[in-house]
């Protein structure tokens, strides 16, 4: 007790901090102690306020896992939009307040990185108390410090400089599959982060969560090589019999259409065939549970995987409308069995040779007759030194094409001839073609001037060497005379390249990609002039297409790449259906006068009057 007059006393800020720092982890479990202290803004979910495990509960023993002394690594095999970042950054709150050490997390890409550290991680920061106060309001975007000498180091994968810095005792690989094979000249940027583990030998934990692309990759890989492997299972409402749910017994009316399987779904149980709907399915998930698939005894690496009918934001009938909308598809297709279902992609070797290609795709059109029912034409120029290959294909809106004409040029006023060409079907209706993309790798200046004169329906395009995000991107580029500058549109060439193949074995009701009668075998040799081989480069399976040992040129193949490019730019796919669209074309063709009849290619430039061009509007500045 104090004496009269002794001034009251506390212990100093920096003092219980340091008690805090000594104190050994808490007996809280990551889900637990996300229940009680992670706190969602309005930027961070829809459903803001308090986080509650139980809105997805499949997610408790995959940050549960972060907790058990015998896990090194946690492998998440998912969709998207499960939450499997939440429960990353679940993992990284718990440690900061419980058991602290540096730590580490990887994306893809360093601009993703800052943006997940500006949109995720510091509003977690600042909107969880326990967070908020131990954290260094002076820390870089980059770089997050806390009391106690924790850290956070937040990198892009194709940063080798910052994976290879500081020690860490717990790393974080989001979307690990989207990695690059190798951070510059480096390692593989898993194996430099996972090596700054090493003065953690004892307690490190690694987490990987990653939506899978192909079998060859990193995520799979890891799924596979997982000593024990995890699956969440459920009890169906009607027999009790616990299974995991299958993409195979969610069913919905036959020929129905995307609306329709929206609202008319349901799921079958693989047991007792008992229809289970939306509401039931919501309470077997809240029951849900974990088991062992396969394992060697060991739990050192755990693995978990997962599909999208676990999700509380998906139902089945969001399910089965995706499905419906890709299947028809291949480049769609992919990102349903990936994003949706949560497994990877089964790639083959790709190749097909010329006479494949006249055997089985030339259709019964001539050349320079468009088939009935196209919605649009489009134009592709492969641009060489000393000439122009180029194509024109037309196209119906389920994506089904056909090759109406192709040659080679020797000067641009040949490439204007052909593209400013009428076209007609056998009913006598006029096409011309919507929109050119012209290849801007060779003669770059003279491509841009020409794309200025014309840009009304001519656009620059210059293929990627790697990867893209998206599978084209329009950027502007300054030219002398036009005021907001011109666009030009860098193309992923292998995701055309892929979409293509993919389309030689569709027939005319799903997307086919047809040649024009009496197709000459010069154009089938350069089509079919690469082959789709995977890869393994530094480590890291790959797909990519090559140029065949015995193969040719490959112009005609890069002018339907940039064929397919320009009806997606010009909206292909937003078109409505082929009944409204030929309702439409018939309306128009009564009202348009029919003078003139189809002339063959090699007469079109003499036939074209003066004065005939259309002026399409100007579709893009």
């Amino acid at each position: 007790m104090m004496g009269k007059g002794t001034e009251s006393w506390q212990i100093p800020g920096w003092i219980l901090e340091a008690l805090r720092a000594l104190r050994p982890p808490g007996s809280l479990t990551v889900s637990e102690w996300a229940d009680a202290n992670r706190v969602l803004s309005n930027g961070e979910s829809a459903k803001p306020g308090r986080w509650r495990t139980d809105f997805t509960p499949y997610l408790r023993a995959v940050m549960d896992a972060f907790n058990d002394p015998e896990v090194e690594e946690i492998i998440f095999v998912k969709p998207t939009q499960v939450g499997g970042t939440e429960a990353m950054l679940n993992m990284m709150g718990y440690a900061i307040c419980n058991d602290p050490a540096p730590m580490l997390v990887v994306y893809p890409q360093k601009e993703l990185a800052e943006t997940v550290s500006d949109h995720r991680i510091q509003p977690m920061i600042r909107s969880c108390p326990e967070l908020r106060r131990r954290f260094d309001e002076n820390s870089k975007r980059m770089d997050l410090n806390f009391t106690g000498g924790v850290y956070i180091g937040i990198v892009g994968a194709n940063s080798p400089s910052d994976l290879a810095s500081r020690p860490v005792k717990n790393v974080f690989l989001d979307e690990e599959d989207k990695f690059p094979a190798r951070a510059g000249k480096e390692a593989s940027p898993a194996a430099l982060a996972m090596e700054r583990q090493k003065t953690y030998p004892a307690s490190k934990k690694t987490m990987r969560a990653s939506t899978p692309v192909f079998e060859g990759g990193p995520i799979w890989q890891s799924w596979l090589r997982a000593d024990t492997q995890m699956e969440c299972f459920v009890a169906c409402p009607h027999c009790g019999a616990r299974w995991t749910f299958k993409f195979k017994q969610l069913k919905w009316p036959e020929g129905a259409t995307e609306e329709q399987a929206r609202k008319q779904a349901f799921y079958v149980c693989e047991e007792c065939g008992g229809v289970i709907t939306e509401t039931q399915k919501a309470d077997m998930i809240q029951r849900c549970g974990w088991r062992p698939t396969r394992t060697n005894g060991s739990k050192r690496r755990t693995a978990f995987k997962l599909n999208t009918f676990y999700s509380p934001w998906v139902r089945f009938g969001d399910i089965a409308a995706e499905f419906i909308k890709d299947k028809d598809f291949p480049e769609l297709l992919q990102n349903f069995i990936n994003s949706w279902l949560g497994e990877p992609f089964k790639e083959i070797e790709s190749q097909m040779d010329a006479e494949q290609l006249l055997e089985s795709r030339q259709s019964v059109y001539l050349r320079g007759e468009v088939p009935p029912g196209a919605v649009m034409l489009t134009g592709g120029v492969d641009v060489q030194k000393k000439s122009f290959y180029w194509t024109i294909r037309a196209w119906k809106s389920n994506m089904t094409s056909y090759n109406v004409a192709h040659g080679q040029a020797f000067a641009w006023p040949e490439i204007e001839e052909v593209m400013n060409a009428w076209y007609r079907d056998r009913n006598g209706r006029r096409y011309q073609v919507n929109l050119c993309a012209i290849d801007s790798g060779d003669q770059t200046d003279d491509v841009y001037d020409f794309c200025a004169i014309n840009r009304e329906w001519a656009v620059p395009v210059k293929g990627s060497s790697s990867r893209m995000i998206t599978k084209y991107r329009p950027s502007t580029i300054d030219r002398d005379g036009i005021s907001r500058g011109m666009t030009l549109i860098m193309v992923d060439t292998d995701y055309y390249k892929d979409m293509i193949f993919a389309r030689f074995f569709r027939d005319e009701d799903n997307g086919g990609w047809y040649l024009h009668d009496k197709c000459d075998p010069e154009y089938a040799e350069m089509v079919t002039a690469e082959q789709k081989v995977i890869e393994r480069v530094r480590g890291h399976l790959t797909s990519r297409w090559k140029q065949k040992v015995t193969g040719g040129d490959n112009h005609y193949w890069d002018c339907e790449v940039y064929c397919a490019c320009a009806a997606d730019v010009y909206g292909l796919r937003t078109l409505r259906s082929n009944q409204v669209r030929q309702e439409r074309q018939e309306e128009t063709a009564k009202a348009e006068p029919l003078s003139r009849q189809i002339q063959p290619m090699s007469d079109v430039s003499s036939a074209r009057p003066p004065g005939t061009f259309r002026k399409r509007k100007r579709w893009m500045i």
